[in-house]
C-alpha cells in the first residue's frame, strides 16, 4: 500500500483533523460554529418547554447520528423525524430509539424494512391511503411488531394527506381496527408556509392549518379516538403551532443551522427571524483572481444547493457571491480585496440539500477543530 493510500485524510475525504486551526481546514467543506449550534439547540428547548410541547427534531436537515443524539440528550427532543426509511435505519443503527418517518411508505420492500425496524425501536409513520394501511398491517403481523400510524391531513401544503374532517376520521378508524397498527394521532404540517416572507401572511396560513387540525382532533375525540400526537410545525412557524393548544409535537429542523433563505423570513416587527444564529457554513477558498473586480472560489454547485437562492458571504458587505457553475463560485470584488487562498464563510441558501452533498461536518470552537461528525445518512434516498 502506498504512503498516499495510508493517509486517512486522502483516503476518506476527511477535510480536517482534531486540533487543526480553522485556516488549515480543507475547502470546500461544511463547518459548524459549535457555540452558535449549541445556543440554537438550547434556545428552542427553552421555547418549547415554556409552551409545554415536545420537540421531535427533524433529521432531514442534518442526516447526522451525532447531531440527532445531541438533540435528544441536550435539546430535549423526544425523538427524531426522518423523511426516508433509509434515513430512519441509519438513525436506529446509531442508537436513536424513537423515530418517525414523517412521510408515506408504500413500496412493499420499504414497508418490510419499516416493520423490521419496529422490532428494534419505536417506529411511527404517516398514512393517507386505505390500501397502505392494509399493507402496513400485513407487514406488522408477519413480524409480530407494532407500528404507530399518524393520519396525515393536507392542511394547505397541497402535497400528501387526506382532507381534514371525515376522511381523516375514516382512515383513523381503519388504523385503530387493524392488527399490528396503533393509531397515534395526526400529522398536520404546513410546509408551504415556512418560508412565506411576511409575518401576517405566514400567520394566516398557519392559523388556517391550526383550525383544520383542531376540528379534526375534535371529530376524532367525538368518535372515541384520542390523538396522543398532533404533529407538525417547522423553524419558520413553530411559535404559532406551539401556542395553539392543539399541536403537541414540533418537527423543527433548520433551527440548528439556519440558512440564507430562512433569514429572509420576517418576524412581527418586520425584522428577520434572527432568534437563531447562523451556525452552518460552507468554508471556501479563493482559487483565482485573474479577472479585475472578481474572484473565483472553490464552492460551486457540487457543494451546495441553490434552489432557494445563492449563498451569502458571512459578515461581508464589500463582496458578493453572484454566480456559480459545477466547481466554481464567482464573487464580485469591486475593490480587488481578495487574494489567492483567502478563506470565506458562505451561508448556504438552503441547508438541508446542501448538507446532503457532504460527507463530514467540521465542528469549530475558538477557531480550532473540536470534532468531526459524519453526515451519516448522506444520500439515503430509499
Amino acid at each position: 500500500m502506498t504512503e498516499e493510500n495510508d493517509n486517512p485524510v486522502v483516503g476518506l475525504n476527511i477535510p480536517a483533523s482534531i486540533g487543526m486551526e480553522l485556516s488549515e481546514v480543507c475547502t470546500p467543506s461544511l463547518i459548524i460554529d459549535l457555540d452558535a449550534f449549541e445556543a440554537n439547540v438550547a434556545l428552542l428547548r427553552r421555547r418549547l418547554e415554556a409552551f409545554g410541547v415536545r420537540l421531535r427534531a427533524h433529521a432531514k436537515t442534518h442526516k447526522s447520528v451525532d447531531i440527532a443524539r445531541y438533540q435528544v440528550e441536550h435539546g430535549g427532543a423526544c425523538g427524531i423525524c426522518c423523511q426516508k426509511v433509509s434515513e430512519a435505519e441509519v438513525m436506529v443503527a446509531g442508537g436513536i430509539t424513537d423515530v418517525m418517518v414523517s412521510n408515506q411508505v408504500v413500496d412493499p420492500g420499504k414497508i418490510a424494512r419499516l416493520a423490521a425496524m419496529a422490532a428494534r425501536a419505536r417506529v411511527l409513520v404517516c398514512v393517507d391511503d386505505r390500501q397502505n394501511v392494509e399493507d402496513l398491517s400485513s407487514a406488522a403481523r408477519r413480524l409480530g411488531v407494532n407500528i404507530e400510524c399518524l393520519v396525515e391531513i393536507d392542511c394547505g401544503a397541497g402535497r400528501c394527506g387526506v382532507e381534514p374532517g371525515a376522511p381523516a376520521l375514516a382512515l383513523a378508524q381503519q388504523i385503530d381496527a387493524s392488527a399490528g397498527l396503533e393509531f397515534a394521532g395526526l400529522q398536520a404540517y404546513q410546509g408551504a408556509a415556512q418560508h412565506i416572507r411576511e409575518f401576517a401572511a405566514r400567520k394566516s396560513r398557519i392559523d388556517a392549518a391550526i383550525e383544520q387540525a383542531r376540528s379534526t382532533v375534535s371529530l376524532l375525540a367525538a368518535n372515541g379516538l384520542q390523538c396522543e400526537i398532533v404533529a407538525g410545525a417547522g423553524s419558520g412557524s413553530y411559535y404559532f403551532e406551539a401556542a395553539s393548544g392543539v399541536y403537541n409535537e414540533m418537527q423543527c429542523g433548520s433551527y440548528i443551522f439556519m440558512d440564507a433563505d430562512y433569514q429572509r423570513v420576517l418576524d412581527d416587527s418586520g425584522a428577520g427571524i434572527s432568534e437563531f444564529n447562523n451556525s452552518l457554513f460552507i468554508w471556501t477558498s479563493i482559487m483565482s483572481t485573474a479577472k479585475p473586480g472578481r474572484a473565483i472560489c472553490d464552492a460551486g454547485l457540487k457543494v451546495q444547493s441553490v434552489d432557494s437562492g445563492l449563498p451569502v458571504i458571512y459578515r461581508r458587505d464589500d463582496i458578493e457571491y453572484i454566480n456559480c457553475s459545477d466547481e466554481h463560485g464567482v464573487i464580485a470584488d469591486p475593490h480587488d480585496r481578495l487574494a489567492l487562498n483567502d478563506k470565506l464563510k458562505l451561508v448556504p441558501g438552503h441547508c438541508d440539500p446542501t448538507c446532503n452533498l457532504h460527507d463530514w461536518y467540521v465542528g469549530i470552537r475558538d477557531n480550532r477543530v473540536e470534532c468531526l461528525w459524519p453526515v451519516s445518512a448522506r444520500g439515503m434516498a430509499l
